[in-house]
């Protein structure tokens, strides 16, 4: 089976090459892997080894034939590319974001793949009630003021609009919840927190007193689990949309557990939202008010879908994904071999 990976050298991606070169020595699958990726990893360095490497900046006008290209011979496409920053300047992010979706699709359609598997996110939803479980049938609207959530919505468009225009083309997407894993530390201390505070984060945070809303109820997955995801879609050419998540649901209560406070105290969502918004507004921190929005709006997902269509087990729980990540936040955690996760 040929596989091409667009955005293999990010966090998700990385893993994702980590699991299929499992696979192949630990499970016997005959693989031919495909990297594509704007900034080339290094090429000797594991998982990025015994890869073919292709670059390509997605969002380019141009970049369609170098896609085909890449694309020739695959047997499924998997699309993980996506930008976060800099999220003052929306046309860059969705330069690569949305319309770099679109021209994976036109190229895969025009290489001849037969399977696309897309990353979606939770975040792709329309807002939801928390108190209950929301299955892959909830809209995906996104929600309004959250670039990332926008941005996500109008990708599921254009994967509506494929499948519907292309029936011969099996499409799936997955939707996670928030991923981590201890390599993604320096990344997302970057790309949420800025270069200077990620340093001021310890290893092991503790914190006497932690002011929170209640709204802000959420999930985690650890990476590892979310690229089995991935692996056994492509395995099972899975269609449809699957929501990835693990157990259990974090709530303001286990945030406090995980930081070792000893008391919550309840804060206005509003006032948080103030705060974030002044801070990135200040340029303090790398953090759009938007990312506020979305964590109360964004539903508490139903993986059972995933659990039986893909007999998709997490091995790491919620906590564990987020214990992994706050130890790699403050350590400056990365992968060598990535330019995206480049250790601090």
């Amino acid at each position: 089976m040929r596989i091409a990976i667009v955005g293999a050298t990010g966090h998700v991606g990385s893993a994702l090459l980590k699991r299929l070169q499992s696979a192949r020595s630990e499970e016997g699958a005959d693989l031919q892997l495909v990297g594509v990726a704007r900034r080339l990893p290094d090429p000797g360095a594991a998982p990025y080894n015994s890869v073919e490497w292709h670059s390509v900046d997605i969002g380019d006008e141009q970049c369609v034939p170098a896609l085909e290209k890449a694309f020739d011979g695959a047997d499924a496409v998997v699309h993980l590319a996506w930008l976060l920053q800099p999220n003052r300047q929306r046309e860059i992010l969705r330069r690569t974001n949305v319309t770099g979706t679109a021209n994976m699709l036109a190229a895969a359609r025009e290489a001849g793949a037969g399977h696309v598997v897309c990353a979606s996110s939770v975040g792709a939803y329309s807002a939801a009630p928390k108190d209950q479980r929301t299955k892959e049938g909830w809209p995906a609207g996104g929600i309004r003021g959250s670039h990332y959530s926008e941005d996500k919505a109008a990708q599921e468009g254009l994967l509506d609009s494929f499948a519907q225009e292309n029936p011969d083309v099996v499409v799936a997407r997955l939707r996670p919840a928030l991923t981590f894993s201890a390599e993604a530390g320096s990344e997302v201390g970057r790309y949420f927190l800025g270069r200077i505070l990620p340093r001021l984060v310890p290893r092991k945070p503790w914190l006497p007193v932690l002011p929170i809303p209640t709204e802000l109820t959420f999930q985690a997955v650890h990476t590892a689990d979310v690229a089995d995801a991935y692996w056994r879609a492509v395995q099972r050419r899975a269609e449809g949309a699957y929501n990835i998540a693990a157990e259990p649901v974090i709530d303001p209560n286990a945030l406090g557990w995980l930081l070792h406070a000893r008391r919550l105290v309840p804060l206005p969502l509003p006032v948080l939202r103030a705060v974030v918004d002044l801070s990135w507004r200040l340029r303090l921190q790398a953090t759009d008010a938007g990312w506020i929005d979305m964590a109360a709006g964004a539903p508490i997902m139903d993986t059972a879908r995933a659990r039986e269509l893909l007999g998709w087990t997490p091995k790491w729980s919620s906590l564990e994904a987020l214990r992994e990540i706050l130890d790699g936040l403050g350590s400056g955690k990365g992968l060598q071999g990535s330019p995206p996760l480049t250790p601090r």
